[in-house]
């Protein structure tokens, strides 16, 4: 079995799992679909294995392909957190710090990322929004390098997180609405309403399903989407409403006319948090980022926009 194997042929192998599709991996890679095909077949004669099961089309890997990919991951990772280092050495970073954060989060990364880039004002951030799941999937997969998920019974094996802040929800809907002139809202009349939520494979929905359960009601949302801003998006109707984190108010706001309100609590606060893989050495860009969650107070930050909201708006 040949030994020299290109850095190279292993992004491109990396592109093609990503995308699952030959012109568009060539097209990720800034290069033609023949030269990406010939990078690949050249990767297999040097290992002695056939990785790419192929047709007409891409039809996935073999079994030794899956654990080439799975070792490419690794080595293009191990290979990145050495450039990152030798940059730290220089006094700079200009990396792109990739980013992985459940839809509740996103509206709160900016306290994370703003500090993170005056820090280390040659870097980048990339964010992208993930349910909690596809988040463990990415950090094992070396394809992020943080995540902001929820710290719970469905926590990820094999990292450590700092806690950032704990959700508390409040309604958000027409101010002129009988419930919003109630100190805090039950579950069971916010369920009169016509509840905008995110979808069911959203930790955060499962979790107001639990709260709704709680009061022995079973709802039907009239939007569900996978995003925060989607919900915001469709609070266009006096009955429309949604069940919001304070976390999200300091990036968001409440829309004109919409007023929030505590919503009853049931049982501990769900925990947000920022999520790494533990592993040594600790990868120069997650410690960075690390860093920056051990530093700032986001609770006490999010706690004080709150109050400040409330005592504006009483009941």
């Amino acid at each position: 079995m040949a030994s020299d194997v290109l850095l190279q042929h292993l992004d491109y192998l990396l592109a093609l799992a990503a995308e699952r599709h030959f012109g568009r991996a060539a097209a990720r890679c800034h290069i033609s679909q023949p030269t990406l095909s010939v990078a690949i077949r050249r990767l297999e004669r040097d290992l002695g294995i056939v990785i790419v099961q192929r047709g007409r089309r891409f039809e996935g890997f073999t079994e030794e392909g899956q654990r080439v990919v799975a070792w490419a991951q690794r080595i293009i990772a191990e290979r990145d957190e050495m450039l990152a280092d030798l940059e730290r050495m220089q006094g700079r970073l200009t990396v792109t710090a990739r980013l992985g954060a459940i839809p509740t989060a996103v509206p709160a990364s900016p306290f994370i990322t703003a500090e993170f880039l005056s820090r280390n004002p040659a870097a980048s951030v990339r964010i992208e929004a993930l349910s909690s799941r596809e988040i463990a999937r990415q950090l094992a997969d070396f394809e992020i390098d943080a995540g902001l998920t929820y710290l719970d019974d469905e926590a990820l094996p094999g990292t450590r997180s700092v806690e950032l802040y704990r959700e508390q929800y409040v309604l958000v809907a027409a101010t002129d609405a009988p419930v919003m002139s109630q100190p805090q809202v039950a579950w069971a009349d916010a369920a009169g309403l016509e509840l905008c939520v995110l979808t069911t494979t959203m930790r955060n929905r499962r979790i107001l399903d639990a709260n709704m359960a709680a009061e022995g009601i079973h709802y039907r949302p009239v939007v569900e989407a996978d995003s925060v801003d989607a919900l915001y998006a469709h609070l266009t109707r006096p009955r429309r409403a949604t069940i919001a984190s304070t976390a999200w108010l300091p990036q968001l706001a409440v829309p004109q006319g919409f007023t929030a309100r505590p919503m009853v609590q049931h049982g501990p606060s769900p925990a947000i948090g920022l999520v790494v893989l533990d592993r040594a050495p600790a990868s120069i860009v997650a410690a960075a980022l690390v860093a920056v969650a051990t530093d700032i107070d986001i609770a006490a930050r999010v706690e004080h926009f709150w109050s400040r909201y409330s005592d504006r708006n009483p009941a």
